[in-house]
């Protein structure tokens, strides 16, 4: 099984490197179209900001590939936001899989951005096989998709929120299981082996 991270200025792919590793996967770092396609799974993964990544994406033409894909696909945090329709973090248009804007956390007695362990519950879908509900998942953003009909998992801080999305063969989380112990090894391992 050949599983691709999508390359983009924002990835933070050694921790997710070591984490497929630990479950047995070989995953490969590229941003060519035709390896891009003939994947099995694919993971985007981001930490960063918004406008960046997508001004790499349009110069790679991946936000139109993106979109097309029929594979397996998987965002993480930044790939989470950058595949709704819009973002507030820098006025920026995204790749409009998921039809939902994301919003910026305020509150000025909480900490932004939110930094660490948090719960996921309503947990939905094969990628939360063997979850339990209230799980904790290591969180760090400034940014959060509003609840929709895309939720398949919900966190609250400030606001409760979707911490999973999910339409046909697109899924995403805002929290980095590859930095969430057991349980976030457990969801990288369901993508992999149920999806």
């Amino acid at each position: 099984m050949k599983t691709i991270i999508i390359k983009s200025p924002s990835g933070n792919v050694q921790s997710i490197f070591s984490a497929l590793s630990r479950i047995g996967v070989n995953a490969k770092l590229t941003d060519n179209f035709e390896e891009i396609l003939s994947s099995d799974r694919i993971i985007f993964p981001g930490v960063g900001e918004a406008k960046l990544t997508m001004r790499y994406l349009r110069k790679k033409s991946l936000d139109l590939l993106i979109p097309k894909l029929k594979q397996p696909f998987l965002g993480i945090c930044l790939g989470l936001q950058l595949l709704c329709f819009h973002s507030e973090e820098n006025n920026t248009d995204c790749l409009g899989i998921f039809d939902l804007e994301i919003k910026k956390f305020k509150n000025i007695n909480m900490k932004i951005p939110k930094i660490g362990w948090n719960t996921i519950y309503q947990l939905e879908g094969l990628l939360f096989k063997g979850i339990p509900e209230e799980s904790y998942q290591y969180f760090v953003h400034s940014y959060f998709a509003p609840i929709c009909e895309y939720t398949r998992a919900k966190t609250d801080y400030i606001y409760t929120y979707s911490s999973a999305l999910q339409k046909n063969n697109f899924h995403a989380v805002q929290f980095h299981p590859e930095k969430s112990g057991i349980f976030g090894h457990k969801i990288l391992e369901n993508f992999i082996k149920f999806l």
